[in-house]
Order: structure tokens, then C-alpha cells, then sequence
């Protein structure tokens, strides 16, 4: 799809009302007139692809041609996952079943297909000795649709449990990850996870980039559910920069905890490295995943694996203090 057929199909679909929200923010932040905003919002998106959360992640009104260049828009990113991803492939991964199963070796922790069909014995077995279970759709992305679920829910009986977890569109009832205590430091409520993106590149293969999410106070790490994210160095596994959300809001450390977020270590991170690369290679059509990675107090697993990563935490503004964003990066795999 060219950048000019891509930028009217966005056109048709956008939201204009959140998107003349958005400028009367930017026009705070950045001092500048609605008009000028536009405008520039206009020629961002014919030139980078960029939509006007992109703009607005990016700080896109303040960075010249040369740093615009650098950012990963929505345009740029799907045009990578089409190149990089066989769409007949993304059901190992967009079908939470199916990656917990293909990828068991990294999930030690039990789960159960809900259905219609589920019996109340299965329900039974996994609840048993257990305070609460983790709920999501079957698939899914953002943190849509998860709840969480305690023993009050089941007390009722099996049967009434398996029509509530229906009812709520719940797919599949999993044990509760139990964090690192390092981790949890960050931010009790969540399961705070990595997000490691593999890329089976042209030129080369390995770790494109690699966030930690954190949450901040809700039982999601996701940004879309309030948390916030921060870069990690690859060689060390130490967080770069501030943490920061999709608001735009920076934290030096967090606001529950008080825990400082620069030099923070993730650990088990050689070992995490390690799993997403070895698990890279089982569908190799599939050359591009975005990785979520839990750090529990025997070593890195799974939570999931993202046929389409997005491209909102990897080019938060934040996280790029000169302006130069994550292209570059991915520049060193692939052409782009």
C-alpha cells in the first residue's frame, strides 16, 4: 500500500473529534496554533505515515525532517509486519491456546479452554487451592478484556463460574503469574512485563528493542490500561530513561512505590534474551514478534507473543531525548 493510499484509508476512518482533542493539548504543550498543528499534522501523515496519536507520542511538532525520518509510525509499522509476517502464520499467536500450547516449554503455569463444553470438574481442578485466576478473551490485544477472578466468584458453584467466565467473553482461565520480588518492587498490583521484539532480519538476526511496562496501580502493565514503559539496554538489562505513559506524563521513579525506574535491573535478562531468540525460531514465517516476558523468582515465561506488535511504546518521546527514534535500529536488520 502506498504512503498516499494508506494516508486517505486513515483518513476515512479517522476519529475526528479525538483528533481535535489531541491538537488543543498539543497546542498547550507546544505553544503553536491549532492551525499550524494541522497543517503540520497533515503533511506528517502524507510524508511519515504518521496518525495524530503518532504525532502526538512522538512530539512530532518539535523534531525536524531528519528526526521525523527516525520515528516508527502506524504506516511504517504495518508496512514491516506485512513484509516480515506470513498472515496465513498469525494464529499461533493471536489464539491464546494455541501459543500456550506451542510454546509450553516457557508456560509452566496451568490453564483451561473455556467453552460451553468446559466441565465443571476441569473448572473444579483448576481452582482448586487457589485464591484467584487470571481471565482473558481467546484473543485480543491491549489488555481488552482481562479480569481477574477470586474465590468469591466461585463460590457458587462450577457451573454458575462457567457461565459468568462466558458471560464475561473469557476464552481461556489461567494461574496467576507470581512476579519476582525484584520486579514487584516496581509496582505490586501488576505483573510487570518486558516487552522483547525478535526481528529474523535480512541482514541480521536478534533483539530489535526491548521495553519494561510497568504498572501503575491497576492490575494491568499495559499503556493502554494506564501504565507506563520504559527502554532497556540490551547488553544489560538496565533501564534507560524515565518511565512514561501515553498521556505523556515522565517518572524518574514510580509514583506508588517510589521505587527509582533509571537503572533499574530486570532480572534473569540474559536468560530472557535467550528464550524469546530460541523461540523465534520455532514459526519462522514469522520473523517479527513482540514478545511479552514475565519475570518470576525461577527465571523469565511467557504471558504472550504479538503477531502485530504495536509501534506506541517504541517511539514514545520520552524515551528519545534527541529525537532520534527506533528506525535506526531496525535499520541495522532490515531495510526500511
Amino acid at each position: 500500500m502506498s504512503r498516499i493510499s494508506f494516508f486517505f484509508k486513515r483518513l476515512v476512518r479517522m476519529d475526528w473529534k479525538k483528533m481535535w482533542a489531541t491538537t488543543k493539548l498539543l497546542k498547550e504543550r507546544s505553544g503553536k496554533s491549532r492551525l499550524w498543528l494541522l497543517a503540520d499534522m497533515l503533511r506528517c501523515g502524507i510524508k511519515y505515515n504518521a496518525g495524530y496519536m503518532d504525532y502526538k507520542i512522538a512530539e512530532m511538532y518539535r523534531l525536524n525532517d531528519a528526526q521525523r525520518r527516525t520515528v516508527i509510525t502506524r504506516g511504517v509499522s504495518n508496512s514491516i509486519v506485512r513484509r516480515m509476517n506470513d498472515k496465513a502464520y498469525w494464529h499461533f499467536f493471536d489464539d491464546k491456546t494455541q501459543f500456550n500450547t506451542l510454546f509450553a516449554r516457557w508456560i509452566p503455569r496451568k490453564w483451561l479452554l473455556i467453552t460451553p463444553e468446559t466441565k465443571p470438574e476441569e473448572l473444579a481442578a483448576i481452582t482448586e487451592g487457589r485464591d484467584a485466576l487470571i481471565g482473558k478473551p481467546l484473543e485480543g490485544s491491549s489488555g481488552q478484556g482481562i479480569q481477574k477472578y477470586t474465590k468469591a466468584q466461585w463460590a457458587g458453584g462450577m457451573e454458575a463460574f462457567r457461565s459468568l467466565l462466558l458471560k464475561d467473553g473469557i476464552g481461556i482461565l489461567e494461574e496467576i503469574v507470581v512476579q519476582h520480588p525484584e520486579m514487584a518492587r516496581l509496582c505490586p498490583t501488576s505483573v510487570n512485563t518486558c516487552r522483547i521484539a525478535t526481528l529474523l532480519g535480512d541482514k541480521q538476526q536478534g533483539i530489535v528493542y526491548a521495553f519494561l511496562r510497568i504498572g501503575n496501580g491497576k492490575v494491568m502493565d499495559n499503556v493502554d490500561c494506564g501504565g507506563m514503559a520504559a527502554r532497556i539496554d540490551l547488553a544489560s538489562g538496565k533501564l534507560l530513561t524515565v518511565g512514561a505513559d501515553k498521556a505523556g506524563n515522565r517518572y524518574e521513579t514510580h509514583p506508588i512505590t517510589g521505587t527509582p525506574i533509571i537503572g533499574f535491573t530486570i532480572p534473569y535478562w540474559e536468560e530472557a534474551k535467550a528464550m524469546c531468540m530460541e523461540a523465534a525460531q520455532k514459526v519462522p514465517q514469522m520473523r517479527f514478534v513482540a514478545w511479552d516476558v514475565a519475570i518470576t523468582p525461577d527465571g523469565p515465561t511467557f504471558i504472550e507473543g504479538n503477531s502485530f506488535p504495536s509501534h506506541a511504546v517504541p517511539q514514545f518521546a520520552a524515551h528519545y531525548p534527541d529525537g532520534i527514534g527506533i528506525l535506526p535500529e531496525f535499520r541495522k536488520f532490515i531495510d526500511v
